[in-house]
């Protein structure tokens, strides 16, 4: 009578009216909006943009939206609008409107959230309109152009033209594009390399392309660069994370001489699956769908003749939260516990928040408990109706569950909480016994033994010892609440013991080893092996398949770890569980390996040729360090290079060594290895950039020369000194020089770095006039030596004379040979350096030039017309110009040779011999005849052809019979070589084999049919 007036008392004030459950329903979403990115440079007038959001329900839902959490009001003057639960936004502003939106749809029966949405813009600016250095290399040397793309929002590609558009640089095993930096990569330098580089970048949102300014990119002329190891100067992070499902690329490109190979590796020895995709000359390595077995540590190797160079880096799975359990609907009585469990998977493991109507669900009270993914609330009352959400989340994204709690009262039922019949316990162990009847609000509860009635003061009841007992109860509605707890109960099997000792293990990275987990126990009892890993569950089949179970006996739960890093060492216990008892053991591991990477490195004092450096010591991961090795980079070098240092052996206990022979006024930065007994540890991380001090330079410019120019002009040309050998700022050149045999210097100050040229101009110089010059440095703190002296001519005068006897003559309908009579190669200052032939067609105002070198007198000019009357004149040239031209000669170049290919072609073979047929070719009229036909036959495809001539239409080959031929027929005449007939293949006839070949021509048709037979002797039959 009590209970009831209490459930009468809290239903009461409820009134609902009587409405069938199918007609109400809680907001549900069906259309939840997504992330945009909205181009800046869109031109469209009304910039706008439309988050979509949809929920269904009954009544039917209403929405509202919040940016960064704080709630949009839509005005008739607001450029926000709603449309259903659709927010439009007008007239776009990027620092007002850029953010994350929510939509959130309710009824009377609550309020539930969207996913987040943002609204991000993407924009690209111009490169800054500065002129670029030009890049000086040594062919052979390896050279990086830096692009330096403007700021910009959103993803970016790159692509570089080569002097002007259309002509992109066109990557392979010697040149790469970095779609991370832009830069160009060129691993070898050739002179066809030589000319401007600009970099193009494309914005993929907004589709802007913009282009950099030109670096120019020319040949040092002091030598060329010797072969030299790969020096790997794009290298991927130490860590790359990726997320579950999408595609990575990650980088590594090197300089080197000869051209460096690219190969890719697991460091765990597993093989490429046949999705990956290595691509451009293997310099990108591409993993589509990426998934956890594909994370792992990859290395790169770069090889040439000269050596081998590495970088590693590990390919980090993450995945976004995905949920594996869901809160449901659930109604519930008055007074009874609700426990939602919400359970998602992710990368790192996501972290869980409540929401109850839109709003975060804090636990303000006792009965409301948050934790994890678990939401408990105890004694519900009817203010706990409502639409909950659980929100699981990592930095990756957060999803969004929804679940509606609904409260009401229900008199006691016992059908779905029954005591178990029968309970086994352990001796010493303790049982507990719950009597759990749905019942809201909550009543008391009794219990009997038997007929008999256990006390209510009887919290805990001991039994004694008792043998095989099986104890059953049944239990009343009663007014008393308590809980039993049984002691010293039932059953005493032979107890689980664990026979492999506790031990430390001491191994090497890159061994294997089997840690034991043996045991006695009752063989009427089902044993569980379960390993931990520094209190971690281990299992097996992940962790990159380091762990495998090898325990074969019943009672052995032995494992093997297999390839062992460092990040193994720890504790790993052993438990075993049957249904009576458990037991654990543990064991710990010490790995050593290679030391950690040394740490807080700092340069304490510098100079300009020596750095003091220190450090502090990584790990030594067990194993003592033995010797430091310190490397240093500039913008200058090919990577990181190893120094000089004192002391020249840095010995394991010192933590600061100075580095000698460095360059003055170069920003340097240095890192530390550490070595023991194992291996060469990862390098530290670098040290900050560092400048040596300025001091007067020492490196004079190389390949100081000059000549040429106009009258009256000395010129006089030099190799810019490189940056990294200046020494010092307000670098520039001293240019002496002086007629040859005179006794004083005139000396001009050249105040640029980059300059590369002097000009001395003079009415009083005369042509081709000896001088001596020497070319010397200064900087901001002084002046360097001169380099040595050498002879310059200065700007001669253009030969006064033009050359005679001019011959002209057509070779075929694609040549003409010219001839003349030299003039003397070197007449008092008109020098003759090689002479220039032009030619053009009759009517044709542009004339094509080309030159021969020396004391030549004859030039073949090719890729004329056939047919045609060309006008030839030849000129004498040196450094001043070419000089007068010649009489000009004509000449008519022979009929173009036939355009007709040799037709029905036919072959066949006896004894060892081809046998080529094919039709006689006719030449049209305006053709030349033809005199003859070149047989062209070769063994493979990619092997030069050896050429057999005859004038008939036939010919027979002798040539062995065990190799496949490809063969082609071309006619020639006067005006050269004509159209060549289509390739045939000869297929390899097996030894002791016959070919039979038969030839049909129907009616004089065009229509052939030829057979084939590859017969054995034996099987011959005429």
């Amino acid at each position: 009578r009590h209970c009831r007036g209490n459930m009468h008392h809290l239903l009461s004030p409820v009134r609902v009216p009587p409405i069938e459950s199918s007609v109400l329903q809680s907001p549900v979403f069906t259309k939840q909006p997504g992330s945009i990115v909205f181009p800046v440079d869109s031109q469209e007038k009304n910039r706008e943009v439309v988050f979509s959001c949809e929920a269904q329900g009954s009544p039917s839902p209403l929405y509202r939206w919040k940016l960064n959490g704080t709630a949009i009001t839509p005005k008739s003057v607001s450029h926000y609008s709603l449309s259903g639960g659709n927010l439009r936004i007008s007239h776009l502003d990027k620092d007002q409107d850029a953010g994350t939106y929510q939509c959130l749809a309710f009824n009377s029966f609550g309020t539930i959230v969207s996913r987040e949405a943002s609204l991000t813009f993407a924009y690209m600016e111009n490169f800054k309109t500065h002129r670029r250095s030009s890049v000086s290399v040594r062919e052979g040397q390896g050279v990086v152009l830096l692009c330096g793309p403007p700021s910009h929002s959103g993803d970016l590609t790159f692509s570089w033209i080569f002097n002007e558009y259309p002509s992109f640089v066109k990557q392979d095993t010697r040149r790469f594009i970095s779609q991370e930096t832009g830069n160009l990569y060129i691993a070898k330098v050739e002179p066809s390399d030589v000319g401007n580089y600009t970099c193009v970048v494309t914005n993929t949102v907004t589709k802007t392309r913009v282009q950099g300014p030109p670096t120019p990119l020319v040949l040092r002329s002091d030598g060329i660069m010797g072969e030299y190891e790969p020096k790997i100067e794009v290298q991927f992070p130490e860590i790359v994370h990726v997320a579950k499902g999408s595609t990575v690329k990650v980088e590594c490109f090197a300089l080197g001489n000869p051209v460096p190979s690219i190969n890719w590796r697991r460091m765990d020895g597993i093989p490429f699956s046949r999705k990956v995709d290595v691509r451009k000359a293997s310099g990108v390595l591409e993993i589509p769908y990426f998934q956890q077995e594909d994370a792992g540590t990859y290395e790169c190797v770069a090889e040439n003749s000269r050596g081998r160079n590495t970088v590693k880096g590990k390919l980090s799975f993450y995945a976004p939260p995905h949920l594996i359990e869901k809160p449901q609907d659930v109604q519930k009585p008055i007074d009874d516990s609700l426990v939602w469990e919400c359970k998602a998977t992710g990368k790192p493991k996501p972290s869980y928040r409540w929401m109850k109507n839109g709003e975060n669900l804090e636990s303000l009270e006792e009965r409301i408990q948050v934790a994890n993914g678990l939401l408990s609330i105890s004694r519900l009352t009817l203010s706990d109706i409502g639409m909950y959400q659980c929100v699981a989340g990592n930095k990756h994204g957060e999803v969004y569950s929804n679940a509606e709690l609904k409260v009401i009262a229900v008199a006691p039922d016992f059908s779905q909480s029954q005591l178990r019949s029968h309970t086994m316990v352990k001796e010493g162990g303790d049982v507990l016994m719950e009597c759990r009847p749905k019942m809201s609000p909550w009543g008391g509860i009794s219990w009997r033994k038997g007929s008999e009635t256990l006390q209510e003061s009887n919290s805990i009841l001991s039994l004694g010892s008792l043998h095989n007992i099986m104890v059953a109860f049944s239990m009343r509605f009663v007014a008393t609440s308590f809980t039993l707890t049984v002691v010293h109960v039932c059953c005493f099997p032979e107890p689980t013991i664990i026979t492999t000792p506790p031990s430390t293990l001491d191994v090497t990275v890159g061994e294997s080893i089997v840690l034991p987990c043996q045991v006695t126990h009752d063989p009427s009892l089902e044993l569980k092996f379960t390993w931990f890993f520094n209190e971690q569950l281990i299992h097996f089949g992940d962790h990159g398949g380091y762990f495998e179970k090898v325990g074969g006996q019943h009672s052995a739960g032995d494992i093997m770890i297999r390839n062992i890093q460092l990040r193994h060492a720890g504790k790993y216990t052993c438990a075993v569980q049957t249904k009576v008892d458990s037991i654990s053991i543990a064991a710990d591991l010490v790995v050593r390996g290679p030391p950690g990477p040394p740490t807080s490195i700092h340069v304490e004092e510098i100079s300009d040729t020596t750095a003091s450096l220190s450090w502090r010591p990584g790990p030594d991961n067990h194993s003592p360090v033995t010797t430091y090795t310190i490397q240093a980079r500039t913008p200058f070098s090919l990577g990181w290079q190893a120094v000089t240092t004192v002391p020249e052996m840095v010995g394991g206990r010192r933590l600061t060594a100075t580095v000698i022979d460095l360059s003055p006024w170069v920003e340097y930065e240095f890192r530390v290895l550490a070595s023991n007994a194992i291996g060469t540890g990862e390098p530290s991380k670098p040290s900050k950039q560092a400048r040596t001090k300025e001091t007067s330079p020492k490196v004079t410019p190389a390949n100081v020369s000059g000549g040429g120019g106009s009258r009256s002009e000395l010129v006089i040309t030099w190799e810019p000194v490189p940056e990294e050998l200046q020494n010092g700022g307000g670098f520039g050149y001293v240019v002496a020089f002086r007629p040859y045999g005179a006794t004083g210097w005139m000396q001009a100050a050249v105040p640029s770095s980059e300059a590369s040229k002097y000009v001395f101009k003079n009415d009083s110089i005369q042509p081709f006039s000896p001088f001596q010059v020497k070319v010397g440095v200064y900087n901001n703190e002084g002046e360097g030596p001169f380099g040595p002296v050498i002879t310059i001519y200065s700007a001669e005068e253009e030969p006064g004379r033009a050359p005679t006897r001019i011959r002209a003559k057509s070779l075929s309908a694609s040549e003409i040979e010219v001839s003349w009579k030299a003039l003397p190669w070197n007449t008092s200052k008109r020098r003759v350096l090689g002479y220039e032939v032009s030619q053009k067609r009759e009517k044709e105002e542009a004339a094509s030039v080309q030159r021969t070198v020396g004391n030549q007198t004859s030039a073949i000019i090719r890729g004329v017309r056939g047919s045609n009357t060309y006008y030839v004149t030849v000129r004498a040239y040196n450094t001043a110009g070419a000089g007068l031209p010649s009489v000009t000669v004509n000449v008519t170049t022979k009929k173009p040779p036939p355009s007709q290919p040799p037709a029905k072609v036919m072959w066949n073979t006896l004894n060892s011999k081809i046998i080529l047929n094919w039709e006689q070719v006719k030449a049209l009229e305006n053709e030349s005849e033809v005199t003859g036909y070149k047989v062209l036959y070769k063994r493979n495809r990619h092997s030069r052809p050896s050429v057999m001539e005859t004038n008939t239409t036939s010919v027979e080959l002798s040539l062995p019979m065990d190799e496949e031929y490809f063969i082609q027929i071309k006619p020639f005449g006067e005006g050269g070589e004509g159209s060549s007939s289509r390739q045939i293949t000869i297929p390899r006839i097996p030894e002791n084999y016959l070919l039979l070949w038969f030839h049909v021509n129907k009616n004089h048709s065009s229509v052939f049919l030829e057979m084939y037979a590859f017969l054995p002797p034996s099987r011959l039959i005429c």
